[in-house]
Formats: C-alpha cells, structure tokens, sequence
C-alpha cells in the first residue's frame, strides 16, 4: 500500500470513496455527510493546500482517503472538556477519513492514522487531533483502540456537535 498527495486526477475516485462512507453512515442512522459534504469543491481545496491524501494499492486503485493538516482548526479552540494539550501547541488534524466499500475491514483507517501521526513526530509536533460524530461508533472504537483519548465535545460552523479524541504522538 502507498500513502501519498492526492492529484486533481484522483479526484473522482476520492469521490467515489467519499458517496462509499456517504451511504455507510446513512445505514447507520447518521446525518454525518447527508447534506452534500464533503463535495468536490472541498476535496479541491484539500488538494490546492497539500492537505489531501489517498492510500493506494500495487494496482493504483484508491482504497482510502483524508485531509491531514498541519494548519490547526479553528472549531477546536472552543471545547466542551479538555484537550491534552493546550496553547501553544503544534498540533495535526485529520479531516474526511473514509475508505472504499471494496477495502474495508482490511485496516486501512488505521494504516492512515499511524502514516499521520509519524508525519507528525518527524515534524516534530506534539499531537494529532481529530473529531467524529457521535453515531460513528465504529470510529470511536478505532481511536480509543489507537490510544486517542477522548476529550469533549467540539461544535462545528454548522452548530453540528462532534465527539473530539487527541493522541500525544511526541512526549512534551
């Protein structure tokens, strides 16, 4: 498996991956990426920022995707609860996880965490950050299971509530 820079010419098959999560999580009774999000304006962006990447496979089909960011987030300032870390801090974030209908079960969704949080240590950043939906209960799992720590509840722009877990990846 490779993990690398997402290109313009990935784009419809993130897209692909990202209708793939689209309808996992409506199986699931969750409103999580019901409403057009992510859209290929936004996995634009990601690409136009160096944030997106997709794992791939020998054949070069795209298995899974995400936006890492060295960049912060701003809907993170605000907490209900505690990061484990506070300002300053050099922080990752991960964004838009989500694998292929054809590649689950085979840890690709972990593979992507541990390629982020070395990316981090080789920054030398303190932690990485991310934040999911309260019904994504397979996601939560993933991440305690991982040693993220679960930290309170973050509100995105939308006022939507998100679950938010940190994971030291360097000692401070």
């Amino acid at each position: 498996m490779k993990f690398r820079k997402s290109a313009y010419n990935d784009i419809e098959g993130i897209m692909k991956i990202i209708r793939d999560a689209q309808k996992l999580l409506a199986s699931q009774g969750s409103d999580q990426w019901q409403d057009g999000y992510p859209d290929v304006a936004r996995i634009t962006l990601d690409i136009d920022n160096n944030e997106s990447y997709i794992v791939e496979n020998e054949e070069g089909e795209l298995m899974a995707t995400t936006m890492f960011t060295l960049g912060g987030e701003p809907t993170y300032n605000k907490i209900e609860g505690e990061w484990l870390t506070q300002d300053p801090v050099q922080y990752g974030v991960i964004h838009r996880l989500a694998v292929s209908a054809d590649h689950r079960k085979k840890g690709l969704a972990k593979f992507i965490l541990k390629k982020c949080e070395d990316l981090l240590v080789e920054r030398q950043f303190d932690s990485l950050r991310i934040d999911t939906h309260r019904k994504n209960v397979g996601m939560q799992n993933l991440l305690t299971g991982l040693g993220y720590q679960y930290c309170g509840v973050i509100y995105l722009n939308s006022g939507s509530e998100r679950l938010a877990y940190e994971k030291m990846v360097v000692n401070l």
